[in-house]
């Protein structure tokens, strides 16, 4: 009837209008006009299926684009000879069904019709989810890119599931979403399993349409992902819609969160950590009457109750031993105003889900948890205790419902580096690096820096004692090099004189030149100390935003330490170099600056940002050696870098 074609020209008018007035192009994208050389790029004929509408994103060519607005509704006159045959065609649907397919390409995870744009805006007019179509890929040239990545690995995720729906912005997360379901990429799934996942997406992307979840930046299928990270798939395979909507809203920031990419808060002092004076007053007020109601006045009588989460345990980790210290010293600095508890190898789901209970039960006021692998179990606690305080020992792992904290260490590294250049004489420096993970690749490139500030000549190899069958100091080594920077922390089971920055002198014996230190112990009692005095509750954070906290040497919360054999002028260097990069005077990730193969900063006077910093996926021009793939890992570096971030430009 043409009064269904009336209205559907009255919502394509409203949609180009909209357009127009926030300058995006108002009719159908064709994708001859957006990709560059698309007639020469390789097809294959995938076969006939049903297509999610949601995912038809415009037309194949231009000829018939400007009879649609950008939302496929039409926008010619009603008494064209196109208005009857869509009325007409609209009328075949109601009363018999469309039966013929579309054709359609398919290009990077999107459809764009070649035939059928009438059928495809007669059943987006009805609401219809899914149409028939006949579907031919365009495969995109291996150009290197993040997007062409991703499309790769959802080619492999295609091959073992046939299953088109579930599109992800960020590498990995098929091989993480398979791993969910009991599947790999490499195998078909079964076809019980593929029901249960068919099931899963549509159960969840109805409910979270429902709520919004289309103007939420992302896709459907990175909500998908991290909804069954925290609540698995139980109602979901149940149909329990209402639970799910529920959970949904429960998780509704962490969805804002991942994917606005810079809403971040980057805390680089511990002042900056502080709420500004005009938010602090009204923020700090409330915080008072709630301290009030709660009686959250803590004295020696009524302690601050901090519990400490660990992966492993101290015995056994380096890493775990150096936040152990710091927490009894945290605790005896403070003198009676807080009391800590801490659970150790809590590397599973069951065993941390424990811990966060027995943690709440016993009335912890603040959950620190001390590993990133444990950022998946800290945000599923943080969604179940809201009134909880958590906070997580990580960088580049955007949530909203949980805090994070770590080191500017590339500072200490760069100081370390400098040293190093000096206390060798063929210019060539060896550096044992652990995970190929965000932060650790910026500690790598600080000491390659510092190292070339001393010395422009100067080489950093590197070797990965994560990598299978790696025996990093025998490589480098093997290679002549005697001034290595080794493991940064150790435990009292280690008494070995290889950590930090090393030397093997001529009759092979080892000289220690320094060590990095992270005073954990100072930065768990200034975090405690905002408790306490209110700001850290003060300290707003918007619904899309994450905050993390990531204080260097101006806040003492890493210093370097220095042998006494080191010459007195050597250490004035040292102790200048530390002021300066204190003060701010000295950048280490100042320009001019190159990696390996491209210039990253040409000017001087210029610099990184903490982001650009902490999402460092390049080395230094001056470092030899590459960051490894994925698959030469150990399977405890795999899991640490699957959750950390790892450059995955590398992991292949």
């Amino acid at each position: 009837m043409i009064e269904d074609y009336q209205e559907a020209r009255k919502s394509g008018q409203r949609a180009y209008r909209r357009a127009v007035m926030g300058g995006r192009y108002p009719y159908l994208p064709a994708l001859e006009e957006m990709v560059e050389g698309i007639s020469a790029m390789k097809e294959v004929h995938v076969g006939q299926m049903e297509i999610p509408i949601s995912m038809i994103a415009g037309t194949r060519t231009a000829s018939r684009q400007s009879a649609f607005a950008c939302n496929f509704m039409p926008l010619l006159a009603e008494n064209s000879e196109f208005a009857t045959k869509w009325s007409a065609l609209y009328d075949s649907q109601v009363e018999e069904g469309i039966r013929d397919p579309i054709k359609v390409c398919e290009f990077m995870n999107y459809f764009y019709v070649i035939e059928g744009n009438k059928r495809v805006s007669v059943m987006k007019k009805i609401g219809a989810p899914k149409i028939r179509a006949d579907v031919t890929r365009i495969l995109p040239p291996k150009n290197g890119s993040e997007a062409v990545r991703i499309y790769e690995e959802f080619l492999k995720f295609y091959q073992v599931t046939s299953f088109y729906p579930v599109v992800f912005s960020k590498e990995g997360r098929y091989a993480e979403l398979a791993e969910l379901f009991g599947q790999d990429l490499e195998k078909t799934w079964p076809e019980d399993t593929l029901m249960d996942l068919r099931s899963a997406f549509d159960v969840f992307e109805e409910c979270y349409r429902d709520k919004g979840g289309e103007f939420v930046r992302g896709t459907f299928g990175d909500a998908f992902l991290l909804y069954l990270k925290i609540y698995g798939s139980k109602e979901l395979l149940e149909g329990d819609t209402g639970t799910v909507k529920a959970q949904i809203g429960k998780l509704w920031n962490e969805f804002l969160t991942e994917n606005t990419g810079t809403a971040q808060q980057v805390m680089q002092t511990p002042e900056e950590a502080m709420p500004s004076a005009a938010r602090a007053t009204v923020n700090t007020t409330v915080h008072t009457i709630r301290s009030i109601l709660r009686r959250d006045s803590y004295s020696v009588e009524n302690p601050l109750r901090a519990v400490f989460i660990h992966s492993r345990s101290a015995k056994d980790s380096s890493w775990v031993y150096g936040h152990e210290l710091g927490r009894q010293e945290m605790e005896t600095n403070l003198g009676g105003l807080v009391e800590t508890a801490y659970f150790e190898d809590c590397s599973t789901p069951e065993k941390a889900k424990k811990a966060f209970a027995a943690a709440r039960a016993d009335g912890a006021q603040i959950i620190f948890t001390t590993s990133p692998t444990l950022m998946e179990d800290s945000l599923r606690a943080a969604i179940e205790y809201p009134e909880l305080r958590i906070m997580n020992c990580s960088i580049n792992l955007p949530v909203n419902a949980v805090r994070t904290y770590y080191c500017r260490f590339y500072e200490a590294k760069f100081l370390m580096g400098a040293l190093a250049a000096c206390m060798t004489d063929d210019h060539r420096l060896g550096y044992i690096a652990d995970y190929p993970i965000y932060g650790n690749i910026a500690s790598i490139n600080a000491f390659a820096l510092g190292a070339a500030f001393v010395d422009p000549g100067c080489k950093v190899v590197i070797a990965w004692k994560s990598e299978i069958g790696c025996d990093p100091e025998t490589a480098l080594r093997d290679k002549g090099i005697r001034t290595i920077s080794g493991a940064d922390y150790i435990t009292p089971a280690d008494a070995s004189r290889r950590y930090g920055l090393y030397r093997f002198e001529e009759d092979g014996q080892v000289s220690r030149l320094a060590m990095p230190v992270l005073h954990w112990g100072k930065y768990y009692e200034l975090i405690i100390r905002q408790i306490i005095d209110g700001t850290f509750d003060a300290k707003s954070v918007k619904r899309d935003e994450s905050l993390h906290y990531w204080w260097g040497l101006s806040s003492g919360v890493i210093d370097v330490i220095l042998s006494e054999g080191i010459p007195s002028q050597t250490k004035r260097l040292l102790h200048l170099l530390k002021r300066d990069i204190s003060d701010g005077r000295l950048l280490p990730f100042g320009g001019p600056l190159r990696a390996q193969k491209e210039e990253i900063l040409s000017d001087e006077g210029t610099a990184l940002t903490a982001e650009e910093i902490i999402t460092m996926d390049w080395l230094c021009e001056n470092v030899v050696g590459e960051i490894p793939a994925a698959k030469t890992l150990t399977e405890e570096a795999r899991e640490t870098v699957s959750v950390s971030g790892v450059p995955e430009t590398k992991a292949k």
